[in-house]
């Protein structure tokens, strides 16, 4: 069994890597790069569908996914203060 201090020693490890998991989850590189992603995906499918204005179009599920990113914060504090109560 692994002493007392290498115990710590994992612990923080663990959490620092906790950390930095949850900094990447709510960057707006992440999400910058999300959105880059679904315009190009939705740009390609929507050419393909021989959309006559597809990189208009392409803009509707980005826009749905920058919106989500905006309103689930507040929603979610709101979810939180209703559960706790």
């Amino acid at each position: 069994m692994p002493d007392l201090g290498e115990r710590l020693d994992a612990i923080e490890k663990r959490n620092a890597r906790v950390e930095y998991d949850k900094a990447w989850e709510t960057s707006w590189v992440r999400r910058g790069l999300i959105v880059g992603v679904t315009y190009v995906c939705a740009d390609i499918l929507l050419n393909i569908l021989g959309s006559a204005g597809a990189w208009k179009d392409a803009f509707v599920p980005v826009m749905g996914y920058v919106l989500s990113t905006l309103t689930l914060p507040a929603a979610k504090k709101i979810w939180l203060e209703r559960k706790t109560k």
